[in-house]
């Protein structure tokens, strides 16, 4: 199968996470086009530089959308698991109602057997 694109994301200079997705083989292309800055409208315009620190690759346009629009939607610190590829951190952060400070330090998190 030939590959259709990346999603990626970027650290931007004010520490902010930006998600994307771009077409073509190089996510490196297109964070090249972010700290050029060529459309002045665009959200990492005013936090340049950025820098790619997550992109993963797709084999379906509408699979490589989706994929963006979830991420856009997550947490910083569901962002940074997967960046950091820490899937029981992913898991326990996609738990309903889990707060990502008690992913972050368990130690926190209340015990069943409180008496």
């Amino acid at each position: 199968m030939r590959i259709v694109g990346y999603v990626y994301m970027v650290r931007c200079a004010d520490g902010s996470y930006y998600v994307g997705s771009h077409r073509g083989d190089d996510p490196d292309a297109r964070v090249w086009e972010h700290n050029e800055g060529i459309d002045k409208r665009a959200y990492t315009f005013k936090r340049r530089p950025v820098e790619l620190v997550w992109s993963d690759y797709c084999y379906h346009y509408d699979e490589m959308v989706a994929f963006e629009r979830q991420i856009k939607g997550w947490s910083r610190a569901k962002k940074e698991a997967l960046m950091r590829g820490d899937g029981a951190a992913l898991k326990a952060l996609s738990a309903r109602g889990v707060r990502p400070s008690l992913v972050a330090d368990p130690s926190r998190r209340r015990s069943s057997n409180a008496s």
